[in-house]
């Protein structure tokens, strides 16, 4: 894509909402916080600094014009492209999203996702904006996070054996309930459902790398393929296997 026609996806964007400043630059001073926002053909149409850096980019005009599907796993991709819709669709804002990534090394790292509709002049809505920030990052300025902070890293190292509540609950020093509590407070999830939705994102990356399903089963922390199967299905609305012929690396 020309240069000219990155600026003019974003002027257009920007005309539209009566705004054709750069406001969003105040995310550039705010740390950890990574800002986007999208046009209703879900391009990207402006960025902040950390937002850019995060995909290896040095310059917004980069990744203007681009989609999830250029800088995400196709599984991503779909999960990310499904709220935007939706949130077009409704003129309803999604907060608290919860989205589980594994970094070069394979350790698990999540982040905390908030999308709005963006209104053009007109009542319309043009797009979505959100921002993006890591648990990591978050934690240090949410109570919430801080009391639960060893059960979460236990979860991190640990997702692929067999965790108790109990044992999570212990080494927090709260009871089960309070447990339950903060992590609904933080995550907008169970404790038993953080666990699930780390280990099916595990799932998706193996699987998308040619692994064999049963193999994949076993490392993620499942005790046979079938229940594998169940689980993976009702999180995805796909077996394990349709999705690696979906998704998965072509020969």
């Amino acid at each position: 894509m020309r240069i000219s026609d990155k600026k003019g996806i974003r002027q257009e964007f920007l005309r539209d909402i009566g705004d054709d400043s750069t406001f969003y630059r105040l995310f550039d001073h705010l740390p950890g916080i990574s800002f986007f926002a999208k046009d209703r053909q879900f391009r990207i149409v402006c960025a902040n600094r950390h937002f850019i850096e995060r995909f290896g980019f040095t310059r917004e005009a980069q990744i203007i014009g681009r989609t999830d599907f250029d800088i995400f796993p196709p599984q991503l991709a779909e999960n990310f492209r499904r709220d935007d819709e939706r949130i077009i669709a409704t003129g309803k804002p999604r907060e608290g999203i919860v989205e589980l990534f594994f970094n070069r090394q394979g350790i698990p790292d999540w982040f905390v996702t908030n999308k709005l509709p963006v209104f053009g002049r007109n009542g319309r809505v043009i797009g979505v904006m959100g921002t993006t920030q890591s648990y990591e990052g978050r934690k240090q300025t949410l109570q919430p996070y801080l009391q639960i902070s060893a059960a979460v890293e236990f979860i991190r190292e640990h997702f692929r054996e067999r965790i108790t509540i109990g044992q999570l609950a212990n080494l927090v020093h709260l009871s089960e309930r309070q447990l339950h509590r903060k992590f609904i407070e933080s995550f907008g999830l169970s404790p038993q459902a953080f666990i699930m939705k780390l280990r099916i994102q595990c799932a998706c990356d193996a699987l998308q790398g040619g692994a064999q399903i049963s193999a994949t089963a076993r490392d993620a922390g499942f005790y046979d393929q079938s229940s594998f199967t169940h689980q993976f299905q009702k999180h995805l609305g796909l077996t394990p296997l349709r999705y690696q012929r979906q998704f998965g690396v072509r020969p």
